[in-house]
């Protein structure tokens, strides 16, 4: 079997959700990048609360998330202009790194279903890097939603969300859930929508957390592979969402203009997505799933 074969093969065992054996080397890369990533929590955590007793501001999530998309593999690359406040972004979702990458470039929080606040250290750097958590098995009011995110604003700061509800494979766009942008309606004043694409080029479907794959075996495969990857990522045009009405109106919109710029950077037509998503109620089509099968 070719080398690209035999490594397409893991990865559609991953998404089935087997174990993806580890090699000796890689075992050496995993250790590696997780004592940076320990090293940097023990240097940067201190010197945030330090900060953080002169000053609300700190600037130490952000590096840190910045360091560590570095030390997992990620060379990220940033086209475009970020707004920096009053700003709601909407990204499409491929990976863990896109919060690594993401709030590493542009300091950005995010809005998190309300389980991963209570997840070990994973919650704890969430809270962190300020963190909207909301429950959306019991959606909150929207009143209660508007206030979260205006108090995130006047801190001067961002927040992203992840319309999409799950992660893909870097050459799908699934529909977007909008019930997220109930914070939307109507929009606080001043706040503006920026769409962002996230964009892995050629390694975006090895990357992609899909399927059946456990979050460990993920960390585990992206933790260990050889080298480093770019991840591309596009700040759109900005638009208000005073000029649209309502979230699902606000939701088309970013992700027409998502869907754009990801059709640019393929250069070639999306395909649907291979993998069943039960909470967006997405099923895929046998041919979708005949194709992850069969790629290369």
């Amino acid at each position: 079997m070719r080398g690209d074969d035999a490594a397409w093969a893991l990865r559609v065992a991953a998404a089935r959700g087997e174990t993806t054996p580890i090699s000796f080397a890689g075992w050496v890369r995993i250790i590696a990048r997780t004592v940076l990533l320990a090293s940097l929590i023990i240097v940067m955590v201190p010197l945030h609360y330090v900060v953080r007793i002169f000053v609300y501001g700190s600037p130490f999530p952000m590096w840190f998330l910045r360091f560590a998309a570095r030390i997992s593999g990620a060379k990220v690359k940033i086209h475009g202009t970020h707004l920096k406040r009053d700003v709601f972004y909407i990204a499409n979702h491929i990976s863990w790194l896109d919060i690594l990458a993401l709030a590493g470039a542009c300091g950005t929080a995010f809005v998190a279903k309300a389980e991963l606040e209570q997840a070990p250290v994973v919650g704890w750097l969430a809270k962190m890097n300020r963190t909207v958590f909301v429950k959306r098995e019991e959606r909150l009011s929207v009143a209660k939603q508007i206030n979260a995110l205006k108090e995130a604003l006047a801190d001067n700061w961002s927040v992203t969300v992840f319309p999409e509800g799950t992660t893909t494979d870097g050459q799908s766009l699934l529909p977007f859930k909008t019930s997220m942008l109930s914070v939307l309606e109507p929009p606080p004043p001043g706040v503006m929508v920026q769409p962002v694409l996230i964009d892995y080029g050629k390694v975006a479907e090895w990357i992609g957390w899909i399927g059946e794959e456990g979050g460990l075996n993920n960390a585990k495969r992206v933790l260990a592979r050889k080298g480093t990857f770019p991840v591309h990522i596009h700040f759109l045009e900005p638009f208000s969402p005073a000029e649209f009405r309502g979230r699902k109106a606000i939701g088309n919109e970013g992700r027409k203009r998502i869907e754009e710029a990801l059709l640019e950077a393929l250069g070639k037509p999306l395909r649907n997505f291979a993998h069943d998503v039960p909470p967006i109620r997405y099923e895929a089509d046998e041919k979708a799933k005949e194709h992850s099968i069969t790629r290369l």
